[in-house]
């Protein structure tokens, strides 16, 4: 269901899981209706294993006049991804607090020819403690984050984010 609001009017956020693993379809569900460009990007499917988040995506809704990948789509993605990361992080510890992007760059390799898959994790393995230990110590914190775009077996897209969760309010 979507739900219609104003600019400068936040979306209700979803509900914390409690004690038990987020539901991603139900996530993503929410996702679309909290950010409505996100049903026009084409994820099929969200699966997390350890420190990686990863997004199947279909090529079509994201096609630019070559044919490829538009670079100012699959650079969104990663952007949201990861948003997506952090959120969900912050939801296993029982945390809704707001993320943001502080800073996001994109190194394009190969074009995207086909439907691909989009791999965010960790930049440092000690990534998630370190943010756990700034939350702890100060109420807010850091993260940096790796996103790899996938065509087959083909590295098309390497990029990198910085995002920041906020004091609680």
């Amino acid at each position: 269901m979507s739900v219609s609001r104003q600019p400068g009017s936040p979306h209700p956020r979803l509900p914390l899981p409690e004690g038990q693993p987020d539901d991603l379809a139900a996530f993503q569900q929410w996702l679309s209706d909290a950010i409505p460009m996100v049903s026009a990007l084409g994820i099929s499917e969200m699966t997390r294993h350890d420190d990686s988040l990863t997004w199947q995506l279909a090529l079509e809704p994201n096609l630019n006049d070559k044919g490829t990948g538009f670079g100012g789509a699959l650079s969104a993605q990663t952007t949201l991804q990861g948003w997506c990361w952090v959120t969900l992080w912050l939801r296993e510890r029982g945390l809704a607090r707001d993320v943001v992007v502080a800073e996001a760059s994109q190194r394009f390799l190969a074009p995207v020819t086909n439907d691909y898959r989009l791999v965010c994790k960790p930049t440092e393995l000690n990534g998630p403690e370190q943010l756990a230990n700034k939350l702890a110590d100060r109420g807010k914190g850091r993260i940096a984050l790796t996103h790899q775009l996938y065509c087959g077996e083909t590295l098309c897209l390497e990029a990198s984010g910085n995002y920041a969760v906020l004091p609680s309010r």
